[in-house]
C-alpha cells in the first residue's frame, strides 16, 4: 500500500501543476509552479497539515517540490525554536544542505561523465 499512496499522492501534485499550466487564464510557466508548489509546501506545513501527507504517502509527498517547501518550513522552524530569529533564517537552508549538495556533485559527475550533443 505504500507504493501505491506514494504514486497516487504524487501523481496528483504533478497533475495540479499540469492543469495549473494548461488550464488558468494567466499562462503558469514551469518556474512559476515551482514557486507556487514550494511555497504552498511551505505554508500548508507551517499549518501543520502537510506532515500527516508525508506521514501516508512517503516519496510522494517529500519528492515532488511541495516536500522542498515542507523541509524548508520545518527546518526554519526546528531553528527557530533552537536559536531564535537567527534560527528561522538559517534552519532552512541547514535541513535542505544534504540534498542540494548531493544534486551538486551528483550534477557534476554527470557533467564529467558524459558529453552533450551540440
Amino acid at each position: 500500500m505504500e507504493y501505491f499512496w506514494a504514486f497516487v499522492v504524487g501523481g496528483a501534485i504533478c497533475v495540479i501543476g499540469q492543469l495549473l499550466m494548461d488550464l488558468t487564464s494567466y499562462k503558469f510557466t514551469p518556474a512559476h509552479v515551482l514557486v507556487t508548489f514550494v511555497s504552498a509546501g511551505a505554508v500548508i506545513s507551517a499549518l501543520g497539515l502537510y506532515q500527516p501527507l508525508v506521514d501516508l504517502a512517503g516519496a510522494g509527498a517529500t519528492v515532488p517540490l511541495t516536500g522542498f517547501g515542507h523541509l524548508l518550513a520545518q527546518g526554519s522552524i526546528k531553528g527557530a525554536n533552537q536559536h531564535g530569529i537567527l534560527g528561522a533564517f538559517s534552519g532552512g537552508v541547514a535541513a535542505a544542505a544534504t540534498g542540494i549538495a548531493a544534486a551538486v556533485v551528483f550534477s557534476y559527475l554527470a557533467a564529467l561523465t558524459f558529453r552533450p550533443r551540440g
